[in-house]
This record gives structure tokens, sequence and C-alpha cells, in this order.
């Protein structure tokens, strides 16, 4: 008879695996959870696919010549707009302080001014200078001015309707695995993780679209990334250099903090980057001041969490997704995210069947389930993010 201890040793069905009920999971590393802007972003509601909301921008009217004006005396203007440019304005030459009045906008493209207004006197002024406005002035008992307005713009969205199912065949459902727990609960955890992964990855990198498909209507959401490149300015978005020293990484990061939406003013962001970007911003801090191992010193090295700049004050968190292939490793995102919200028109629902007390799906010998949500972004300042691409090694400066 074969010995009890060498057939218990031996026989890989005989005892229970020591790591019954530890299945490991890996995923990609990171300081935040996996779905950390979809966690931290503000919620709301959609009404329809089409999701649009209004913006109002502050107007600031300035006048850019396009003729020289030859000498002191002249009062016609020739400028390259006159949008928002009123009687009464006015305007300071930047090239030489002088402060002129709108007498009347004669055209599109002209305005009669009074001239030298202030204490320095009129002089020449070249063709391209910029006159900003400082103001309005207007005479006692003088005639009510024109109104100005602030022009609202129509910012449209799509939702995006993510759908992800697991399913088993019966057979499997009243098998016992020795890893984990029951295989309907493993399966239906691994597509929770996909279908918020999945919303993860559209917030950030998905493009509005609109098509049909099989006569149905098919509709994709602007990402943050998008939404920066198209509604931002163009400063907002920078292609980094084989260098990056902390000069550079902040005139990156300033055009952030050129506008605020009304009342929610502030100089906080959150940085979202890849371990590369994370890498090469430490690297930056450590080459911008002085770093000294003495004698008895039983660690070393810097890690920084946060940094700061003139302007404002950045946390760094690094993204899991980022760390997903070598491109995305090198970006960051500076996200203000007090202008991010996720509307959604179909909140997340989870239809199982086959299971006890659910229907059977078309008679199939099988257990499933299908979540589903429908959202879209609401980015109500574009213009507070800025995305940055190529991060490869910092430099001193």
């Amino acid at each position: 008879m074969q010995d009890f201890l060498t057939y218990q040793t031996l026989n890989p069905d005989y005892l229970m695996k020591s790591f019954a009920g530890n299945l490991i999971r890996y995923s990609p590393g990171g300081m935040s959870p996996l779905f950390q802007l979809t966690s931290l972003s503000g919620e709301g509601v959609a009404k329809s696919v089409e999701h649009g909301y209004m913006t109002k921008t502050l107007v600031f009217p300035s006048m850019t010549l396009t003729v020289a004006v030859a000498d002191g005396v002249a009062t016609t203007f020739t400028v390259a707009n006159t949008d928002n440019v009123l009687k009464g304005d006015m305007f300071r030459a930047n090239s030489t302080g002088e402060i002129v009045r709108v007498s009347s906008v004669a055209s599109a493209t002209s305005v009669v001014v009074t001239r030298g207004v202030g204490q320095i006197a009129a002089a020449a002024i070249g063709n391209g200078v910029v006159l900003y406005s400082i103001g309005n002035a207007h005479e006692q008992g003088s005639v009510r001015p024109p109104s100005r307005l602030m022009n609202p713009v129509r910012v449209l969205n799509f939702t995006q309707i993510f759908r992800n199912t697991w399913q088993l065949p019966g057979t499997l459902t009243a098998t016992t695995p020795i890893v984990g727990g029951t295989l309907p609960a493993e399966s239906r955890q691994d597509c929770a993780f996909f279908h918020a992964a999945d919303i993860e990855k559209a917030i950030i990198f998905g493009q509005r679209s609109g098509q049909v498909i099989g006569g149905q209507y098919l509709t994709t959401l602007d990402g943050l990334v998008e939404t920066v490149r198209r509604l931002a300015p163009a400063a907002n978005t920078t292609t980094l250099g084989s260098t990056t020293n902390y000069t550079q990484l902040q005139a990156a990061l300033n055009p952030s903090f050129d506008t605020i939406v009304v009342g929610q003013a502030t100089n906080q962001r959150v940085i979202l980057a890849g371990g590369t970007a994370i890498s090469v911003i430490n690297d930056i801090g450590r080459l911008s001041g002085q770093y000294q191992i003495v004698d008895g010193q039983t660690q070393f090295g810097l890690q920084f969490s946060s940094f700061r700049t003139a302007r404002g004050n950045f946390k760094l968190i690094e993204h899991p997704l980022f760390n997903t292939n070598v491109n995305w490793s090198k970006m960051a995102i500076s996200v203000h995210l007090g202008s991010l919200k996720l509307a959604y028109l179909r909140r997340t629902s989870n239809q199982e069947y086959g299971l006890t007390g659910t229907p059977v799906d078309n008679g199939i010998d099988a257990v499933g389930g299908t979540l589903t949500t429908e959202l879209t972004l609401e980015n109500i300042n574009p213009s507070a993010h800025c995305v940055l691409y190529g991060f490869t090694a910092a430099a001193a400066g």
C-alpha cells in the first residue's frame, strides 16, 4: 500500500490548496485608484443624448491699428475690428501711453477719437500697436450709451453608452473553484472593473462623434484631453522637448490660471501623470535645489508629492491608467476638479440572467449579467486645464 504521507504529498488534488481564496489580480501601478478622475469629478444630470450648456466670457475690448497714425493730430484710426468698442470708451496706446476717447464708431474697422485725453500728449502711433480699454468716461447730462453684451457660447457634448457583460456556462456555476470565491462572483467583479476602466479612459481621451450603425444612433463623448485641445487656447497643450527644466514646466502650466469661472477662483490643481512624467518632475525638483548626502545617513533620495509655481499649487498623483503604455507614461494633465462634472443620462444598472430569481436569457444554459451606464463629461472651463506630452528627462534651470 502506498505510504499515506507520500500520497498526500504527491496528489495535487488531495489537499485544499494553501492559496485558496487568494486570487491575485494584476493591475497597472500608481498612487491612486485606476478610476481616479471618475471618483473625483462632480455629478450632474443629462436630459438627452445631446448635452449642452451655455458659457459667457467677460469682454476686455482692444483695438489693433492696421494703419499707422502719422502724428498727434489725426483723429480717425483704422483698426483690425471694432468689436465691443463703444462711444465713450477710453483706450491707452501700448507704445506711447497716450489715452484716446472714442467719439464715434465709424465702421467695422474705423473709429473717430479724441486725442491726448490725459497727461501724455498725442503723438504718432505705429502700425500694429494695440490700444487697450481702460474704462469709459461720459460728460455730465450725457445720453445713455449703447449696451455691451457678453454673447453666450453653446458648448456641446454627447452622451456615451458603456456596456460590459459577464457570462458563464451553467455547469460552471455549480463548480467550486479552489481559488477565489464563486465563479459568478469573480466574473461579476471583473466585469465591474472593466466597466469602470472603460468610463475612465473615455472621460480622459474620448472624442465626440455621432453615427448610425444598423439603423441605430451611436454617440461618443468629448473627454478632458479633447475639450482642452478644441476649446482652450493652443498654449494649454504642450509637447515638451528632450529635456524639461523648472522654467519650461512653469511656462507649460501657466495658461491654466489665465481664466476662472466666476465663483470658483482657485490656484489649486491636481496633476494626473504617468510614471515617467512623475519621475521627470521629481528630477526637476531635485535639480532645482541642493541635495547633500552626509556620512552616517541610512537612507537617501527625494520624493515630491506636490510643488509650487509663481501662480499656483500642484498636487502630483500617478495615475495607473497612464502606466499601461510607454507613450501615456510620458504625459501629464493638470486638472481643475471644480470645472469637471459627469452628467448621467442613465446611472449604472445591473441586469442579470440565469441566476436564482432572475430570468433565463433566451433559453441559453448560461448565467451572466450586463452593466450599462450612459453619461457625458461637462467641462465648464477647458482653459483651466493643461495637457503636457513627452516628459523625457529633467534639466536644471
